[in-house]
């Protein structure tokens, strides 16, 4: 039987609690039995795509992160396999083949993060000495082969294929913060949450997908590559990940997932870390991904269906949105889509 890997896990994780080699985190709780009551949130059929253009957007809002770049795939001769008539390889055949291929930043667009995404200092084997580790107390030097070593680099373990193989697949509830606050810049804590939830009628019950609309989504849409760094740190709602009863209202609610249309899902840069003050930048990162096995989805688009759900007095929708099949990547691209 497997060991677990820490002696000494973050107060109020969850770390051990699905096995000590557990790897998926909260998606446990998205049973057959939940996936089945999910699916009767289904009564016309109709779907929404919950993913921008993958060409969105069209400039970097992280250091290191690039647009997508689409080109046509070169043949071994120097010709383009682009309207490349069959015929040179089978002659008198009539058809013409085109092929393609694209350049991706795994976390540039509509995207889901791995838990491996992030890793933090923390005392693990309990000695007084913070080691780097991840989720479930995984170590840095045994899942992460970096750059110039053999096989690198790819994660060993937390990466999106545990996600994928998941099916990401369950009830998703819908929060309108942009519909209350607009797209005025606001740090969403426990009560400002817990409003939202009562004016929407909203309830959230274990296994569910919280999806947040904060209007982010639509400004990108509207600016193209106009849109910037900026835009996305000062426009909407976003979650307080300093807000520690909001932190324990996630734990509570048994969700297993947070998928915002902006770019972090929290509002980042609250309390600023220091040497004297070390800390998280992005709290609700560390307590979801590192602490609870949370997933996070960022840059998702949800105002058709939020319109849909808002005119037939519901927030609840049946919610594909597996990720790429990609082992050893911490991060990928996603096309969600909710069925009403």
């Amino acid at each position: 039987m497997e060991q677990a890997r820490w002696a000494n896990r973050p107060e109020g994780s969850n770390w051990g609690d699905f096995g000590p080699g557990d790897q998926i985190g909260r998606m446990n709780l998205v049973t057959p039995e939940r996936r089945r009551n999910a699916a009767r949130e289904i009564t016309t059929g109709e779907t929404f795509v919950l993913s921008l253009p993958l060409d969105r957007p069209g400039t970097s809002l992280f250091a290191g992160r690039q647009p997508l770049s689409l080109f046509a795939v070169q043949a071994p001769d120097g010709e383009f396999h682009y309207r490349r008539p069959f015929s040179r390889n089978v002659p008198g055949a009539t058809d013409v083949f085109s092929d393609d291929a694209v350049t991706l930043f795994t976390q540039q667009s509509t995207q889901w993060d791995a838990l491996g995404h992030a890793g933090y200092h923390f005392d693990a084997d309990g000695d007084g000495v913070a080691e780097l580790v991840y989720y479930n107390g995984f170590r840095d030097d045994r899942i992460m082969v970096p750059p110039g070593q053999e096989g690198g680099p790819r994660a060993r373990a937390l990466d999106v294929e545990k996600l994928a193989m998941t099916g990401a697949q369950g009830r998703g509830v819908l929060v309108d913060f942009h519909a209350i606050h607009g797209r005025d810049s606001v740090a969403i804590g426990y009560d400002g949450l817990m409003r939202a939830l009562e004016l929407q009628k909203a309830v959230v019950e274990p296994g569910d997908f919280l999806c947040l609309r904060t209007g982010v989504a639509d400004l990108l849409l509207e600016l193209g590559n106009a849109f910037v760094a900026d835009h996305a740190r000062h426009t909407g709602a976003g979650l307080d990940g300093s807000d520690r009863r909001l932190l324990r209202w996630i734990a509570d609610s048994g969700l297993v997932a947070i998928c915002a249309d902006n770019a972090a899902v929290e509002k980042s840069g609250r309390t600023q870390p220091s040497a004297a003050h070390p800390m998280s930048s992005l709290p609700l990162h560390r307590f979801c991904l590192f602490e609870m096995g949370i997933h996070l989805g960022e840059l998702w688009y949800f105002t058709e269906l939020a319109a849909w759900l808002a005119a037939h007095g519901r927030s609840r929708f049946f919610l594909t949105a597996p990720p790429l099949r990609l082992p050893g990547a911490l991060g990928s691209p996603a096309t969600p889509v909710a069925t009403v």
